[in-house]
């Protein structure tokens, strides 16, 4: 078992407030579906994870993609329109009292996202750039990046500088997989001590199960190892997790093939807290 010597990050002796951290010592759940789809499915979502949450003691940030930018096909789900889905993500922000992050992809959309929701969300294959880094760090909002799928842990460095160097001390970053050959992700468990050195960690156990770049043009995914990735990168030093669910994932506008159900994440984030649990002081 990992000692808590061993387990302490260098920026957990300093103010978790230099980087938007409210978790605590607990471990941090974002969730929900991979793309506001409606009104109605955000609500369902938010409202059966943040009862989950509740109830287990787990802080609780609610996440959507307002806009999917990153498509294979032309014909694939994007979104319901910007202003809806962001103002379906304040809605669902403040009527429940919990914290909220989407994407975003391009500089000019980092202000206006910014007013919806409390994080923005670098997507791992735009984590190089820069334009987007200091758009997202000038609006004073938590900056959650993705590890860029083709990048080494220990490069991330350079773009948490970016946000830093930027004026924004509140900086998050992503294990999300990397490519190994041309259809397939692995998560280096090494990746979690590495980053942590520069600030928060969380393991994103849906997208790090993706199976890209199908033939078909619609992405794959094993959800079936949810659960196994899940404890792996806690046991190996995540702070929290990034979790896409939904209540019929084969009925999802986007990413249905490595989402998890619904009504098996409480079952998932009891085990998520007992392993958390076990590597703490």
């Amino acid at each position: 078992m990992t000692s808590s010597t061993e387990n302490k990050a260098p920026w957990t002796a300093q103010s978790s407030e230099i980087h938007g951290w409210q978790a605590g010592n607990r471990l941090q759940i974002i969730a929900g579906p991979c793309a506001i789809e409606s009104k109605a499915l955000a609500v369902q979502v938010a409202e059966t994870v943040g009862e989950m949450c509740d109830r287990l003691d787990l802080p609780f940030i609610f996440k959507g993609s307002y806009r999917k930018a990153n498509r294979s096909r032309l014909d694939s789900f994007t979104g319901i329109g910007d202003d809806e889905a962001l103002s379906i993500l304040s809605e669902v922000g403040s009527s429940m009292g919990v914290r909220t992050t989407t994407d975003i992809h391009a500089a000019d959309e980092a202000a206006k996202a910014a007013a919806h929701v409390d994080v923005l969300q670098i997507p791992a294959f735009l984590c190089r750039q820069t334009d987007l880094l200091v758009a997202a760090a000038e609006t004073g909002k938590v900056v959650n990046i993705k590890k860029g799928q083709f990048l080494s842990p220990e490069s991330m460095k350079f773009a948490v500088q970016k946000v830093q160097e930027s004026g924004n001390g509140q900086v998050w970053l992503t294990e999300r997989g990397t490519m190994m050959g041309y259809q397939d992700l692995v998560v280096d468990m090494r990746s979690f001590p590495a980053m942590r050195k520069y600030g928060p960690v969380i393991a994103d156990i849906t997208h790090s199960l993706q199976q890209p770049n199908q033939t078909a043009g619609v992405t794959g995914g094993r959800p079936e190892l949810i659960a196994t990735i899940g404890k792996a990168s806690i046991a190996a030093g995540a702070d929290g997790i990034f979790i896409e669910t939904h209540p019929d994932p084969a009925s999802a506008l986007s990413d249905g093939a490595n989402m998890l159900q619904l009504d098996a994440l409480e079952p998932l984030l009891i085990q998520l807290k007992r392993v958390y649990e076990a590597v703490q002081d």
